[in-house]
């Protein structure tokens, strides 16, 4: 019998909303090490999401770029895909956080507190895989979530901002991941064209709602140019900015090597020059993430 490109993925822990469909959840590292009583992502620390409690989904499987430093395999994409109406995959997450999680029950440090806390998701992170503006009900799935009570962060590329100005999540996450356009289709090898100047529609958009660029510092491709950067995120007016280590990991390792991924002090100092580009200061950093949080000051 021939596999499906789902096959590996459900190997790996993916749960699918339903066989025909790309809509997944999968408990992140964070979640897991939470439950048993350890470490939080490093959301907990900079903006109080429960990692326990939080919920990494996909609506789809598709992407809009080829990312050299994406942990997710571009191999188990699906030609087609059968979405799954919004009302749909929200009335499954529950379901499926909890069959994810259910044999950590008797693990040690999981009390049976935070197992109930864990099987009861406050916070959705849209960011398994994929481009989720791709999913062409999006912003309802949004307003539904918000509908429900739910915190949303929704995590894009931004090559979709026609899409992303319809989406009203808790925090919008928009990657910037090259100071310029050579930069950009280098290391975030786009399959369309445009897509830069679509990158930069959507970074406009961020001043008017409660949003974050995240810029993935891969060493030695896209650290260089910080005056290029400080431009695009000073034109952005986005609240928050993270300066995240690329980590070595996944299908990325296939792409890159190990030498590429920085060390802690070298994306803060990266973070700590951008201070001079833009207004915007740092805020605060998590070492084991790799990862410096600034906020815009002006």
């Amino acid at each position: 019998m021939r596999s499906r490109p789902c096959d590996p993925l459900k190997r790996q822990g993916y749960q699918f909303v339903t066989p025909g469909s790309s809509a997944a959840v999968k408990p992140c590292l964070w979640c897991v090490k939470a439950l048993k009583g350890g470490e939080q992502c490093y959301k907990h620390q900079f903006y109080g999401i429960e990692s326990h409690r939080c919920v990494q989904m996909t609506p789809t499987l598709r992407c809009t770029q080829r990312c050299l430093f994406c942990w997710r395999s571009f191999e188990h994409e699906p030609a087609e895909e059968g979405e799954c109406p919004p009302h749909l995959i929200l009335d499954r997450l529950a379901a499926l956080q909890k069959r994810a999680l259910s044999g950590y029950k008797p693990v040690a440090g999981v009390t049976p507190e935070r197992f109930r806390e864990a099987l009861d998701p406050r916070h959705v992170a849209i960011s398994l895989s994929g481009e989720p503006t791709l999913y062409s009900r999006l912003p309802e799935f949004v307003d539904l979530l918000d509908a429900r009570g739910f915190t949303t962060f929704l995590v894009s590329n931004g090559t979709r901002p026609e899409v992303l100005a319809r989406c009203r999540p808790f925090q919008l996450y928009v990657s910037l991941s090259a100071p310029d356009e050579e930069t950009y289709c280098r290391l975030c090898r786009p399959k369309e064209e445009g897509s830069w100047e679509r990158l930069q529609e959507s970074l406009h958009l961020l001043g008017t709602r409660r949003s974050a660029i995240r810029i993935t510092l891969v060493q030695g491709w896209n650290d260089h140019s910080p005056e290029r950067y400080g431009a695009l995120l000073q034109g952005s007016g986005a609240r928050f900015v993270e300066v995240k280590g690329y980590m070595y990991l996944g299908y990325s390792r296939t792409r890159l090597q190990r030498e590429h991924m920085p060390e802690h002090g070298h994306v803060r100092a990266f973070a700590e020059t951008l201070q001079e580009h833009a207004d915007y200061r740092i805020r605060d950093e998590n070492r084991a993430s790799r990862v410096v949080c600034m906020e815009r000051v002006a």
